[in-house]
């Protein structure tokens, strides 16, 4: 069934299950690792200062919802990003967040009598 607005209800819950997975800080620290090129576990366990029961269980949860790919390589496993429309979505949200303080920041700078109400 479609909504009003054109997407499924299958694509809206895939939608929300996608934000929900992104909604863990850790997740997209180790996303932000990965994006300057593939990292073992042992790599991002120090590069995130965490330890590697935690790093492996985002990994799984990233990897099961394609974010994330692995291949093996020598004895290890090196993780690297499947899907970088990731960061288009996070430079969406951070520049929807630096319009929202600029547009705070103009209207702290009207007289008061001025400022619109919300």
């Amino acid at each position: 069934m479609k909504t009003t607005h054109g997407m499924s209800e299958k694509m809206l819950d895939l939608v929300a299950r996608r934000f929900r997975m992104l909604g863990e800080p850790y997740r997209l620290r180790i996303l932000q690792e990965l994006e300057v090129g593939e990292r073992s576990v042992g790599e991002l366990v120090a590069a995130l200062d965490g330890n590697q029961s935690n790093v492996s269980k985002h990994l799984q949860v990233l990897y099961d919802a394609g974010l994330v790919g692995r291949r093996r390589d020598g004895n290890s496993i090196l993780y690297g990003i499947s899907d970088p429309m990731v960061f288009k979505l996070c430079a969406l949200v951070c520049q929807s967040e630096a319009d929202k303080k600029r547009r705070d920041f103009e209207e702290l700078g009207k007289p008061v009598a001025a400022r619109s109400k919300r």
